[in-house]
């Protein structure tokens, strides 16, 4: 067996990931019932995960207001329902052997649309869809306008975070994560194209970047000292004008400052008419070029799926960790792949599967 740097440990706060290659949150659209309440659906897709050999699993974009989901089939944090079915989930994988996370999000503008095989679009008012809200009274292409947020509805978008983050919490995630990516609201607030406010969240990076650090503060407050808090950036939104990738390390360095501790860095997503350069690792150069300018550790996602490719990320400091998705898709049980082809010895597969190691 050799020495393999994903597969070595890290610990943030007081998460113990047993290895650095990790799920991200993906979007699976199934609540069926419309009421944000996970399902099994969701206990075997995740559990699946947890006993295929993650170190973190994170789960889907999960909405902190029923206005802040994607789509109406999205899941939900914002009452105690949801969160007694996220507890079932979270003590399933905790008990595989990893760390369970949650991504906490908005959808703003984006918000009230259909899921991928129900067609494009927003759902309209009458089929379950509602008003959605962003920093300004501008659409996203395709999609309804949005009504532009006044100050005290921010105030309450601060307070719905927060109060997911507690549920979270109570449900026994051991990783928040604040989904500020995308074109998702946070990433609205943060981007020039598509904030045009004239108030203390718009005009300067300082005032664009306000949201976010005061939803990180409010989290960090709630969820106290020992849970790590992660922040998913979209590295730059691959339009000139828009938001870059200096912004998002001079703003990942802000919100480590106020209590946020590892910056999952993704790109795009805000533009419909960006031109991005997608192929295998596009976005880790991204995600290196913030991690060299801040005092945390910073993820990588992106096309990542050979384990060689996963390895020389964290093995040459490009990245702390990285999160997949596709690959964790067409094979749950990838971390013990990827552990066995980079001759990494490692101690969790699950006793009912000890029969089917791979072959050395």
């Amino acid at each position: 067996m050799t020495a393999s740097a994903l597969f070595s440990p890290l610990t943030v706060r007081e998460a113990a990931f047993r290895n650095r290659l990790w799920v991200a949150p993906m979007c699976q659209y199934s609540v069926d019932r419309r009421d944000g309440v996970a399902t099994d659906w969701h206990l075997v897709h995740l559990g699946a995960f947890a006993a295929g050999g993650a170190g973190l699993v994170i789960v889907e974009a999960t909405g902190v207001s029923p206005e802040g989901r994607i789509s109406p089939e999205d899941l939900g944090l914002w009452n105690d329902e949801q969160r007694d079915a996220f507890a079932r989930i979270v003590s399933f994988i905790t008990g595989q052997g990893a760390v369970a996370g949650i991504q906490l999000a908005h959808a703003g503008r984006k918000a009230s649309t259909r899921r991928p095989w129900d067609g494009r679009g927003s759902v309209p008012l009458d089929e379950g869809g509602w008003q959605t809200v962003a920093p300004s009274a501008e659409a996203f292409t395709g999609y309804a306008a949005p009504r532009a947020l006044t100050l005290d509805e921010i105030g309450g978008v601060v307070d719905d975070f927060r109060t997911a983050a507690r549920r979270a919490i109570d449900a026994g995630f051991g990783v928040i994560e604040l989904h500020a990516a995308h074109g998702y609201l946070l990433h609205q607030f943060l981007s020039p194209l598509s904030n045009h406010r004239d108030d203390l969240y718009g005009g300067s990076l300082e005032n664009r970047a306000r949201l976010l650090l005061e939803v990180v503060r409010a989290v960090r407050a709630e969820i106290g000292e020992g849970v790590p808090l992660f922040v998913r950036f979209s590295g730059t939104d691959w339009v000139e004008g828009g938001w870059t990738q200096e912004e998002t390390a001079t703003v990942a360095g802000w919100a480590a400052a106020e209590g946020a501790d590892v910056m999952d860095i993704s790109t795009g997503g805000l533009v419909a008419e960006a031109r991005v350069p997608v192929g295998p690792l596009y976005q880790v150069p991204v995600a290196h070029f913030v991690k060299e300018r801040i005092d945390a550790p910073v993820t990588a996602v992106g096309l990542i799926t050979t384990p060689q490719e996963a390895e020389e990320v964290v093995a040459t400091g490009r990245a702390d960790a990285v999160l997949m998705g596709r690959e964790w898709l067409r094979d749950p049980h990838a971390g013990l792949r990827f552990a066995h082809e980079l001759g990494a010895e490692v101690g969790y597969w699950p006793r009912q599967y000890e029969r089917a190691p791979y072959a050395s």
